[in-house]
């Protein structure tokens, strides 16, 4: 493979970082909303019947729905983000990982996934169609566009 080839297209595909970035974040949230409405909502309706009310995973189902529903809408993304980053490595390690050792052995692996995929949202930012870049006007969340040369003396001289 020729990297010289790779590399041309990279600024091109780069661009939509931060596009790219809201559309994971969206798709992700919708993913693990649907646990939080089948615990507590019972749609889709779950295989292992609604939670009690007040036990543990009746709380995880309201994590999971309250915090699907922020980071679809990307408010308070990284905050939210990072509760459930942890949620999710509380979660494995509570109900997966006394099972087996091996993530697709005990059924942990969607929770690994989401573990750091909530973690990339922690560090990266919201992306661009976020309520967080909205309300802040700060387009930094996953945009290198924002903060690399626009508004700055390198930028007015033409770098």
């Amino acid at each position: 493979m020729n990297l010289d080839r790779v590399e041309k297209y990279t600024p091109e595909v780069q661009k939509y970082t931060p596009e790219m970035l809201s559309v994971v974040r969206i798709m992700i949230a919708l993913l693990f909303l649907e646990h939080g409405s089948a615990k507590l909502l019972g749609f889709p309706p779950p295989s292992h019947g609604e939670p009690a009310f007040m036990t543990l995973e009746w709380v995880q189902g309201l994590i999971e729905l309250f915090g699907g529903v922020l980071l679809a809408i990307g408010l308070f993304t990284r905050p939210v983000a990072f509760i459930l980053s942890g949620n999710m490595a509380v979660a494995y390690f509570m109900a997966h990982a006394p099972k087996n050792f091996f993530p697709m052995l005990n059924g942990g692996d969607a929770a690994i996934l989401y573990c750091f995929i909530f973690l990339l949202f922690f560090v990266a930012g919201a992306g661009r169609w976020s309520l967080d870049a909205e309300l802040t006007h700060d387009y930094r969340s996953g945009d290198q566009r924002a903060h690399y040369g626009e508004g700055t003396a390198q930028a007015s001289r033409g770098r």
